[in-house]
């Protein structure tokens, strides 16, 4: 996996956890510490949606049977950076209806008890819905980490093809090569036995014209 991709990945993970956190701590504050908080996720999340696009350029640089597994995790993270967003549009909401809320009891035009009911069960309802979003979002990373193991695998096997494959192709070099050889030493031999052929040929032809001239120089006495 590149080096690149793993860093922007580790510090995203950090910005979402950090987020998260200051997320269920914002919907329990009010006023200017609400106004500072929410300030802080927002910075917090161009600094995730800036690494959100980093992960994706350097995903779309790599090979296909890797780019297709960091894809699959960057799709995650985004399911998550979305889930991060809508959940600071419900406190920024929140916050809008409190402070009109705030005007109206100033005005005298709400009753007290109401409000301060109204906003526990919306800090409440608000709270749980942070409480979901940060339990998808284990469960997203669970499923990232087994689909990054089972690309790691596929990987590993890959390699190890490749491997053999190589082995192979020696294997079938050195056979190519040992064939050569024997080819060579045929010929060679098959070259020595026709030479020793003349030449055994040229002996009984030679005994044959001796034995000829002597037996004629016997039977003309």
């Amino acid at each position: 996996m590149s080096e690149a991709f793993e860093q922007y990945e580790r510090k995203y993970c950090e910005l979402s956890a950090n987020l998260s956190k200051k997320c269920t701590s914002a919907s329990l504050l009010d006023g200017e510490q609400k106004k500072q908080k929410l300030s802080e996720i927002k910075s917090g999340i161009d600094e995730a949606e800036s690494m959100i696009r980093k992960m994706d350029l350097e995903a779309r640089s790599l090979q296909p049977n890797v780019k297709a597994v960091l894809l699959a995790k960057l799709r995650e993270y985004k399911s998550d950076l979305n889930n991060l967003k809508s959940g600071i549009k419900q406190i920024t909401s929140n916050s809008l209806n409190a402070a009109a809320r705030d005007e109206l009891l100033e005005s005298g035009m709400a009753d007290t008890m109401t409000v301060s009911a109204d906003q526990r069960s919306r800090l409440m309802a608000s709270t749980e819905k942070l409480n979901k979003s940060s339990d998808r979002i284990r469960q997203g990373r669970k499923a990232m980490l087994e689909t990054e193991e089972l690309g790691v695998s596929l990987l590993q096997d890959l390699h190890q093809q490749r491997q053999s494959l190589l082995h192979a192709d020696d294997t079938l070099h050195g056979v190519d090569d040992n064939l050569g050889r024997s080819r060579r030493i045929m010929t060679n031999m098959s070259r020595r036995m026709n030479r020793n052929k003349c030449m055994i040929g040229s002996i009984i032809v030679v005994l044959i014209v001796a034995i000829s001239l002597i037996l004629y120089f016997k039977l003309s006495k």
